[in-house]
């Protein structure tokens, strides 16, 4: 049965990162050259990757997802005494090619099977998006990727989400936008999206203004959602 929050939605939007794609699969793929430093590396990495997003949107200093990225991984390496430039170039390198999760194609699938849109609205610029989608197979399950380059500022700026509403041509309240991160859930909620938060990891919810229209834990809970 249609959840009623979703029952007139024309497309369904997704983050990337983090969401459709595992943003450790790169650290994982080079455990050994981290040792038992692995798992902190990545989760630092990840860490200050989202936070000069937003700190260089409040300083007015953009830099795209690439260097920032970059700076992040640089960042976390450093703090870990680990001083290896070829290791930083080898993470940055499968960056762009990080696993999809396993729920994803079949997700992506059955929406497109039941006569939605699918996009990516992402903090990725073009190439990396590009690079993610054609490694994970997705090509054909997505009828655009979006970068925040378009507007030079990243989520949850409203820009931002604008840009899936005018690049789709549908109201925001026709789209199902669905991200694992919390944040870019309420953010995208309080723009006015119908938004189903994809708590994949069992995390708190924010306490940040817009209100989640569903809480998901798998993505093969989202067709349903939309009585498909």
């Amino acid at each position: 049965m249609t959840h009623p929050a979703f029952a007139d939605i024309d497309a369904c939007v997704f983050d990337a990162y983090g969401t459709l794609f595992d943003v450790h699969s790169a650290v994982g793929r080079s455990g050994k050259a981290l040792g038992d430093k692995a798992e902190s590396v990545s989760a630092l990495w990840r860490q200050k990757q989202l936070e000069y997003t937003w700190l260089r949107s409040l300083m007015g200093e953009h830099a795209d997802f690439w260097q920032v990225t970059g700076d992040g991984l640089a960042y976390a390496l450093a703090a870990h005494g680990v001083e290896d430039s070829a290791l930083h170039t080898k993470l940055m390198n499968q960056y762009l090619s990080l696993d999809a999760y396993p729920d994803v194609a079949d997700c992506l699938s059955r929406l497109r099977n039941g006569s939605k849109k699918t996009a990516i609205l992402s903090n990725g610029t073009p190439k990396m998006l590009h690079a993610a989608i054609e490694s994970a197979g997705l090509d054909e399950q997505l009828d655009l990727a979006l970068s925040i380059e378009d507007v030079g500022i990243y989520k949850p700026d409203r820009r931002v989400y604008q840009l899936a509403v005018d690049r789709l041509a549908t109201e925001g309240k026709r789209i199902c936008f669905v991200s694992t991160n919390a944040w870019d859930a309420n953010g995208a909620a309080n723009f006015g999206f119908r938004v189903a938060w994809m708590n994949r990891f069992g995390k708190e919810p924010e306490r940040l203004p817009g209100e989640l229209s569903a809480v998901m834990t798998s993505l093969e809970e989202l067709p349903g959602l939309l009585g498909l």
